[in-house]
C-alpha cells in the first residue's frame, strides 16, 4: 500500500507531457500557416495547440518563431480585408440598398468587425466583413 502510495505521488509531481504544436521557421505577421511551418514535439506546456489541423491554414497575427509553441492568441483566420484597402460599404434597410466606397483602417476575417472611412463624406463607420470583402453597416451604425 505505501508503495502504491509513493508511485501515485510521483506520477502526480511530474509534469504531463502532450504533443504540441510548434513553428519549424519563423513565421511573419500575416502569412498562412502551411503544413511545413508546424510539427508536433513533446513538451509539458498547457494552452498550445495538440492538432496540426487546428494550426493549418490559419493566419499568423504575431511573429512565430522557431521551436516555439502556437498559442491561440498567436493566430486566426485569414484577413479578407486588408488595412487600407478600397471596400464597399453596404447598407441595406427594408428593400433599399446604399452601396458606398470606403478604405479600411485595419485588417479583418469574416465576421470580424472593422472600421472604414467612407471615401465620399470622409465619415468614419464601423461594420461587419463579409465573405466576398464588403463591409457590411448596420442600422446602428450608418452615417453615411
Amino acid at each position: 500500500m505505501r508503495q502504491l502510495l509513493i508511485l501515485l505521488l510521483i506520477s502526480l509531481a511530474l509534469p504531463a507531457s502532450a504533443d504540441t504544436v510548434v513553428t519549424a521557421r519563423n513565421l511573419r505577421p500575416g502569412m498562412i500557416v502551411t503544413a511545413q511551418d508546424v510539427k508536433l514535439v513533446a513538451t509539458d506546456l498547457a494552452g498550445g495547440f495538440q492538432l496540426l489541423e487546428d494550426v493549418i491554414g490559419q493566419e499568423a497575427r504575431v511573429v512565430l518563431y522557431t521551436g516555439r509553441p502556437v498559442l491561440p492568441n498567436d493566430i486566426g483566420p485569414p484577413s479578407v480585408i486588408d488595412r487600407n484597402q478600397i471596400v464597399t460599404l453596404v447598407y441595406t434597410a427594408g428593400p433599399m440598398t446604399i452601396l458606398a466606397e470606403g478604405r479600411s483602417l485595419g485588417s479583418g476575417a469574416i465576421g470580424d468587425r472593422v472600421r472604414v472611412m467612407n471615401l465620399s463624406s470622409r465619415t468614419t463607420i464601423t461594420g461587419s466583413v463579409s465573405a466576398n470583402g464588403d463591409v457590411i453597416v448596420s442600422n446602428s451604425h450608418a452615417q453615411f
